[in-house]
């Protein structure tokens, strides 16, 4: 029989440690498992090492080992909730096991003890120990199997504290404590140290939560507080200190607090809306600045100027047709010549002369007057060209 490690020969070691089990009761009364009295539960610190004693006799039989002996030896780990799990297997003479585990004496011998090393608190659980003799010509010579338990202690980790609550006069505050890890679960103790010493117990004092619960705070509660986690293996400690305040309690203080902000919002709000009604007065002239209407452009003396068809303007030569009928000019005197710019600029108005209301002036182009343009008929208008490179025809 040829020994298979790993998970894959977990269903293989399942039935043939349920075979072996189910012997003749003939068999089972030949070979008998031993574990010594009152080491059926073991509880071991972790990190530490372990020895699971076993051995097994044969009736009628020295306690040495035979040479005809060919002893199987098989321990499992049982966990709850948990596959069986092969943890030392020693086989035709072939020794596997898993790591950390070894056997105390070299095979083959009756005695059949487990070492474990290096302890973790995942090594709890109830190991099985299952030994099947067989003679030479392979015939059994019994099969027993006992179990024991193991319980890996952990240590409490150091805890953590802390304050919980307002520490001011009057006010109940909760100083807590708790670990991390410990197991079994560790138990809690509070006190204060010197100047004032004192040791507190329930109900103040939760030993399995680690809470301590002080009221109606004075300053004479003030100090440094030491909490301890302890359980079978060992204790740790952490500390908080008190300090009780006299000064304004913090609901005040937050009060005030909330009060200057609420004024400053307020205050930036009155800001904003008048800066907004400064500027309306504003706005409102601009809109009706922007809604006015234009003046009204007076227009042009059809007969007064000519205008060349690419938007130059040429003078306006008018200065016998606005000769007023009272005034003549002096001798030697310059008539001007306006220019389109000038009647665009000056009211289209007739000059006026110191003496009687002026009487309307026919404007005619050339000094024609106006009964010979009647007999005239229509004159035709000559509009200058322009040429492709711009100069007028």
């Amino acid at each position: 029989m040829v020994f298979l490690p790993g998970p894959p020969a977990t269903p293989l070691l399942r039935f043939l440690f349920l075979g072996l089990s189910t012997l003749v009761s003939v068999s089972r009364a030949q070979l008998e498992l031993h574990v010594p009295t009152g080491l059926s539960k073991l509880q071991v610190a972790e990190g530490t090492e372990v020895v699971l004693p076993a051995w097994y006799t044969i009736q009628g039989e020295a306690f040495a080992v035979q040479p005809w002996e060919v002893p199987v030896v098989m321990w499992f780990l049982e966990q709850d909730g948990k596959d069986l799990n092969q943890v030392l297997a020693y086989i035709n003479g072939v020794l596997s096991s898993k790591p950390r585990a070894s056997l105390v004496y070299s095979m083959p011998s009756r005695n059949v003890s487990l070492r474990l090393e290096g302890l973790q608190e995942k090594d709890s659980g109830s190991y099985r120990c299952s030994v099947n003799v067989q003679d030479s010509q392979g015939k059994s010579r019994g099969h027993s199997s006992k179990t024991l338990e193991l319980k890996v202690l952990v240590p409490p980790a150091p805890p953590s504290c802390r304050l919980l609550g307002v520490p001011h006069v009057g006010n109940n505050v909760t100083l807590s404590c708790q670990s991390p890890r410990s197991k079994p679960a560790a138990e809690y103790q509070w006190e204060r140290l010197p100047p004032s010493p004192q040791i507190f117990f329930a109900p103040a004092l939760d030993d399995i939560r680690g809470s301590l619960s002080l009221t109606n705070l004075s300053t004479s509660m003030s100090g440094v507080y030491i909490c301890k986690a302890h359980n079978l293996l060992g204790s740790a400690t952490c500390n908080v200190t008190l300090e009780v305040s006299t000064g304004p309690r913090a609901a005040v203080v937050a009060g005030a607090v909330v009060g200057s902000l609420v004024g400053l919002m307020l205050l930036a709000g009155l800001v904003l809306l008048y800066q907004r009604r400064g500027k309306a007065p504003e706005e409102l002239a601009n809109d009706i600045k922007e809604d006015a209407t234009a003046p009204r452009t007076l227009p042009w003396p059809k007969s007064s100027d000519t205008i060349s068809k690419n938007g130059t303007l040429s003078s306006v030569t008018s200065a016998r047709a606005l000769r007023s009928s009272h005034a003549s000019p002096r001798p030697g005197a310059m008539t001007p010549t306006p220019s389109l710019s000038s009647q665009a600029l000056s009211s289209p108005r007739l000059p006026r002369t110191n003496g009687a209301h002026p009487q309307p002036v026919s404007i005619i182009p050339g000094g024609v007057s106006s009964s010979t343009m009647n007999h005239m008929g229509p004159v035709p208008i000559v509009v200058p060209m322009q040429n492709q490179a711009g100069s007028l025809v």
